[in-house]
């Protein structure tokens, strides 16, 4: 599994929305952009799918841009990679759930695929946008 540079820009952005939300306002994209070093145009691609999915809440104007819809505890960083990534599975199999693979009976490695999955899906489920803001811990999360 290769998380894309459209997942990791998205965690990029809500991170970043997390730490400069001023009292719960807006945060200009352009903002985010500078900060994060990231072309604009290519966060309005990314936002457009947070906004779809009720991530984030958009505001045109004058003291506009975006805000998270919830708390940063309310965001895991495996629900954002799958929305933006979709299945975060290790082999293609595992798409399908139950398996429907005509070799799932016999197959030697299906358990340790099935693992792997869950061990990766529950790691990143246990991380939230919270968790990567905090620099109490000694967090070293680097995205």
């Amino acid at each position: 599994m290769m998380i894309s540079t459209k997942g990791r820009y998205a965690l990029r952005m809500l991170v970043d929305m997390a730490e400069h939300e001023r009292g719960g306002g807006y945060v200009p994209l352009k903002e985010i952009a500078a900060r994060q070093e990231i072309s604009e145009k290519y966060l309005e691609s990314i936002i457009v799918v947070l906004s779809k999915a009720g991530f984030v809440d958009g505001m045109r104007g004058k003291g506009g841009g975006y805000k998270l819809t919830r708390p940063a505890e309310g965001y895991t960083v495996g629900s954002i990679l799958r929305l933006i990534e979709g299945p975060l599975v290790p082999v293609s199999c595992l798409e399908c759930k139950p398996v429907t693979c005509s070799r799932a009976a016999q197959c030697r490695t299906l358990p340790l695929w099935s693992k792997l999955d869950q061990l990766v899906n529950d790691y990143l489920d246990s991380v939230t946008v919270a968790d990567l803001i905090r620099t109490e811990d000694g967090g070293d999360y680097v995205i």
